[in-house]
């Protein structure tokens, strides 16, 4: 690569990073609040939020990498334009082809990042997402570590705890069980333990008093114990087959996928084979929104308005790229023979930046003078 082509690659990956790490930032503080609330409340620990917010971090960036890449050429060359980089290189020779290979370069460097996040990365995150997600919602343990609140870690389970001690014992302990309709249970404890065991969670409590009333006879029964150990464990439902995400398989099982495995996962074979290729033709479709990007903006003169007309038709024809992409998918997904529409998309992109790039080449460049023979300046 020449010296310009270092000089224009250098600053798109620059600005590049910048809108990514913005966009990334809104995205993921937004993803963020509402796994707060939803972990934080459920009495999960600090950690765990870090942990689940990590995990979102991929697919996020798939959503984020293909607009930060647009927007970063757009700002490179508008800036081009108006320090009249542009216009100097332009009358050095350079056509409108030579100008645009650096983009090229960019659109491969972030189709690469793309493909291997769409491919390797995001599906990881997500089944580990799905898993942690599973194995939080089996552990009652961190849904009883809150003091003053009546909580319910599970159908039919009412708890309150006074206190929680330094050292994890319960002071002052309210458990009601509602889990059998024939029968309701009322329990409370001075002290009270939350061990683990094989079998799950158990709940030891100290010097209390069960209380159960039959609801058909209305008769109550009161029993006063030293120590009693409640199986909190047989409350919590076994977790059987785990269902499968979309976004969380190989991309080769996906491609591969045939009626027997969809139905095993008990997914749309349509679904399955068009996911399989809209992850290879998103890797594709980001090498060509920069390149529209710089196109549209070579394609006009010298304005005292500035290329904001420029700037408005690469965004107006990006626009109309997501719409082919939302009914491909659409249709797509009613007929597996049709999976290959995803390849739509980057094909329609393919084709718009390789007309822009013409267009761009058949602008006239700027006119040179040199004067012939000490007289009035003459074009060349």
């Amino acid at each position: 690569m020449g010296r310009y082509d270092r000089y224009i690659l250098s600053q798109l990956i620059v600005l590049f990073g910048f809108f990514s790490l913005v966009l990334i930032s809104v995205y993921w503080i937004n993803e963020a609040v509402d796994l707060f609330d939803s972990l934080i409340a459920d009495g999960q620990t600090l950690s765990v939020f870090l942990e689940f917010t990590a995990l979102t971090l991929p697919q996020i960036m798939l959503m984020v990498l293909p607009v930060a890449a647009f927007v970063a050429t757009l700002y490179i060359f508008n800036r081009m334009i108006g320090e009249s980089e542009l216009v100097v290189l332009q009358t050095a020779g350079l056509s409108a082809l030579r100008l645009l290979r650096p983009v090229l370069v960019f659109g491969l460097i972030v189709g690469a990042l793309v493909g291997i996040l769409g491919n390797v990365l995001a599906p990881v995150a997500r089944s580990q997402f799905i898993d942690r997600s599973q194995e939080v919602q089996e552990d009652l343990t961190g849904r009883f570590l809150r003091e003053g609140q009546f909580i319910h870690p599970t159908d039919g389970l009412t708890v309150y705890i006074r206190e929680i001690t330094d050292l994890g014992e319960f002071r002052d302990l309210f458990l009601q069980d509602r889990s059998d309709p024939r029968i309701e249970t009322t329990y409370t404890a001075t002290r009270a333990l939350l061990v683990r065991s094989e079998t799950g969670p158990r709940l030891v409590m100290f010097d209390g008093l069960a209380q159960t009333l039959d609801p058909e006879t209305q008769r109550l029964a009161t029993v006063r114990f030293d120590d009693f150990t409640y199986d909190i464990g047989a409350l919590i439902e076994e977790g059987g087959f785990r269902s499968y995400d979309l976004r969380e398989l190989p991309t080769p099982v996906l491609l591969t996928a045939t009626p027997q495995v969809a139905e095993q996962l008990d997914m749309d074979l349509a679904e399955m084979r068009f996911g399989g290729h809209d992850r290879i033709a998103r890797a594709l479709f980001v090498i060509f929104p920069p390149i529209i990007a710089a196109a549209c903006l070579m394609l006009g003169g010298f304005s005292r308005f500035g290329v904001w007309p420029q700037i408005l038709l690469a965004v107006g024809l990006v626009i109309p790229l997501q719409m082919i992409w939302n009914v491909a998918e659409t249709t797509a997904v009613r007929n597996v023979e049709l999976q290959y529409l995803a390849y739509a998309q980057p094909g329609t992109a393919a084709l718009l930046a390789v007309v822009l790039t013409l267009m761009a080449m058949r602008r006239k460049r700027p006119l040179r003078f040199a004067r012939a023979g000490g007289g009035a300046p003459v074009p060349t």
